[in-house]
């Protein structure tokens, strides 16, 4: 039996395909809330990098690490997400998804390292 990452994906995403077809207000939903969690995203990233403060040996390291985390959510984002329907609102929720990744990473070792 042959494993198929795009049939998995088409079946997993299938249904939110035709719920976000149903009607206008749904996939204005579906746009607003990918929308409200990539600014989301954005303001922790700029939030956190803000409080690090100027860029030092340490300081750094972080950063070079939250985008290797950025890097990664979008590559799986690209391998599980479908690529022959809604693929605008897919490529919002990718970067999305990894700016929330990035900035939750920043904010742990924030207070990981800034806070004690």
């Amino acid at each position: 039996m042959k494993f198929d990452i795009t049939e998995i994906s088409n079946k997993t995403f299938y249904p939110l395909k035709t719920w976000a077809e149903e009607s206008p207000g749904n996939w204005n939903m579906l746009l607003g809330i990918g929308l409200v969690l990539l600014l989301l995203g954005g303001i922790l990233i700029f939030v956190f990098r803000k409080k690090m403060g100027k860029a030092d040996e340490r300081t750094i390291q972080i950063s070079l690490r939250s985008t290797l985390i950025m890097l990664c959510g979008i590559v799986l984002c690209d391998v599980i997400f479908p690529k022959t329907y809604m693929w605008e609102i897919f490529f919002l929720y990718k970067y999305s998804l990894a700016f929330i990744a990035s900035g939750i990473y920043l904010a742990v070792r924030y207070k990981k390292d800034f806070l004690n």
